[in-house]
């Protein structure tokens, strides 16, 4: 942003927020702010700006985003103060945000599903295997009732009698 932009902006005259700045310059190292070329001003407003007294103006300072924060500190307005107030809040917010992560809901869910489906996928393998087992051991059971099903059948047929006994006669 330029001078005068962040002059009005917070409510102070353009020169005193430039002295401000060069009293203060070793807060601005050049990535906080730089002065304007005369080739800059041109290009920017298209024709080399008067004051009003009809000399030539002198060429605006360009402020960084940590230049308009810097600046927010010096310049004594309400709406500067307002603002260094905002921008401290900000980093207080960004560090909460940096140390407590939100919780992205989705991939929560995303994970909980996924554990849900392994888990799913290793009862019905569990089940599976009990039901082959099951299946084994009914099979068994079976063979062995049909032995012993046989086996009584054999027993229950009539025995040839042993030892001497009388012949019965029908009447």
């Amino acid at each position: 942003m330029l001078d005068f932009h962040l002059a009005e902006m917070y409510q102070v005259e353009t020169r005193r927020l430039n002295e401000s700045v060069k009293r203060n310059i070793k807060r601005f190292p050049p990535d906080f702010m730089f002065q304007l070329t005369k080739e800059e001003w041109e290009i920017l407003m298209s024709q080399i700006a008067t004051s009003s007294w009809g000399g030539t103006r002198k060429l605006s300072y360009a402020f960084t985003e940590q230049g308009v924060a810097m600046l927010s500190g010096l310049l004594n307005s309400d709406v500067a103060i307002a603002a260094n107030i905002g921008i401290m809040r900000a980093f207080v917010a960004v560090r909460q945000l940096i140390l407590n992560p939100p919780v992205n809901e989705v991939k929560e869910l995303q994970n909980e599903v996924r554990e849900l489906k392994q888990y799913i996928e290793n009862v019905f393998t569990d089940y599976n295997d009990i039901n082959e087992d099951t299946r084994l051991q009914l099979e068994f059971i079976n063979e062995t009732l049909a032995e012993l099903q046989t086996k009584n059948k054999e027993l229950d047929k009539p025995r040839n009698p042993i030892g001497f006994t009388a012949p019965q006669y029908k009447s």
